[in-house]
């Protein structure tokens, strides 16, 4: 494990991050992913895995792509809506939510999924799953100000 593993997965650090390092992380990622055409950000340096995913805007209808990061689970990948537990959703969840299908970027290969909002029971097995996968997301959470979080199920088309 390098060293940015390590302090991405120390709740001390992750905790300041959060509170204080998001302008950076955010201006390093789209520094990264300009400079190796997308190829490369924050995340895939911290081995966190991720995904890039890309919709229509709801309200533009343009193309719009957001790194986020991703669980892997049997029935395809979670992707929760923390936004760096601000109170509102990140701007990407509401386009996911108003969509059926997304175009998704993982390691080099892109692939169509199936867009699903999980809600009630399956919602809470998939939110013990995420924290299962990576527990800093209570840190989120608890700063959200009790915004639920939106979790998202993409399951790849054949």
């Amino acid at each position: 494990m390098n060293p940015l593993q390590r302090a991405a997965r120390n709740p001390t650090a992750y905790r300041w991050l959060v509170l204080r390092g998001r302008p950076m992380a955010q201006g390093t990622e789209a520094l990264l992913r300009f400079a190796t055409k997308g190829r490369l950000g924050v995340l895939d340096l911290t081995g966190l895995p991720n995904v890039q995913v890309t919709t229509s805007g709801r309200k533009t209808g343009l193309a719009r792509t957001a790194t986020v990061q991703c669980v892997p689970t049997d029935d395809g990948l979670l992707v929760v809506g923390s936004n760096w537990g601000l109170p509102r959703h990140p701007s990407w969840s509401a386009n996911l939510k108003a969509t059926e299908r997304v175009t998704v970027r993982r390691r080099g290969h892109r692939f169509t999924a199936k867009v699903r909002l999980l809600t009630g029971e399956e919602r809470a097995r998939a939110w013990a799953t995420a924290l299962t996968h990576w527990p800093n997301y209570q840190i989120a959470q608890d700063r959200a100000g009790g915004r639920p979080f939106r979790l998202f199920l993409l399951t790849p088309e054949s």
